[in-house]
């Protein structure tokens, strides 16, 4: 039986001013966003309500969660969680032994990052999302497999960049099959736009790569658009196209579901320029 990893003390507080946050508004979230769920495991909504008036690339929803997945949210929470609240800024060496680290957005049931990280146990995989039996999933992986180069954030992810991450601090981040928001008018709440490229850049460090997957054709071709004219990125490939998938990405949940209705899947891999 691998042992259980040494329960990880609160993230200390690095030297580095964060940006101010938004003011605050009106905005009332739902009781079920504000009630907690699970003792001592993830907050409903870490980051509060002062937050809402930026558009999100998510939908925040009460998802189902197994008993076995609430059984982890509740054990394990103190081990290998952290919320996303926007309050300190972590010090990555720290929370993951001087490891390289590198952020992974949306991990689905977290299969693929348990994978990953048990493939590459010298590198931290700090790995967000927002619904519950994902992150119950991805914990009770980490218990199984004795994961203690993984951690699971709770939350938005571009306040996890914007406030709780250093400059440089990332060793790479991964994208793989963001909601594509297919409709036009839900374009907007795409996650790669040029905004969130530029705020990346500053937590990437130079040479750090910033890998996409997605299996929609159209969200493809805006990312590889977006991505080549963005000055902070170059592209990995010298014909300036989509790369093979790396070994080192496995196949996941959403990239089967594609491949069965015929989608073909594209990967993306930008490195952080030196300037």
């Amino acid at each position: 039986m691998n042992p259980t990893p040494p329960a990880v003390p609160d993230a200390p507080v690095a030297d580095y001013a964060a940006d101010a946050a938004p003011e605050a508004n009106s905005y009332v979230p739902p009781k079920w966003r504000t009630e907690p769920r699970f003792p001592d495991g993830p907050a409903p909504d870490p980051a509060g309500s002062h937050h809402e008036r930026r558009i999100r690339s998510f939908q925040p929803r009460r998802s189902r969660v197994t008993t076995g997945q609430g059984e982890a949210l509740k054990r394990l929470w103190g081990t290998w969680g952290l919320d996303i609240d926007g309050h300190s800024v972590i010090d990555l060496k720290a929370l993951f032994d001087g490891l390289p680290v590198v952020l992974e957005i949306g991990f689905g049931m977290g299969e693929a990052t348990a994978q990953m990280a048990a493939a590459d146990p010298a590198t931290g995989i700090l790995a967000a999302d927002v619904h519950t039996p994902g992150q119950g999933n991805l914990l009770a992986l980490a218990e199984r497999g004795g994961l203690d180069n993984v951690r699971v954030a709770n939350g938005d992810a571009i306040i996890l960049l914007r406030e709780m991450l250093p400059p440089d601090s990332l060793a790479g981040i991964r994208v793989y099959f963001p909601d594509p928001w297919p409709k036009a008018r839900h374009h907007k709440r795409r996650l790669i736009q040029p905004e969130f490229l530029t705020l990346a850049a500053t937590r990437m460090a130079p040479g750090a790569v910033l890998h996409c997957a997605t299996d929609w054709e159209p969200y493809a071709e805006q990312m590889l658009e977006v991505l080549t004219a963005h000055p902070d990125f170059e592209n990995t490939r010298p014909d300036g196209g989509y790369s093979p998938r790396p070994d080192f990405r496995p196949l996941t949940r959403f990239e089967g579901q594609g491949l069965d209705k015929g989608h073909v899947v594209h990967d993306l891999l930008f490195r952080r320029t030196e300037n």
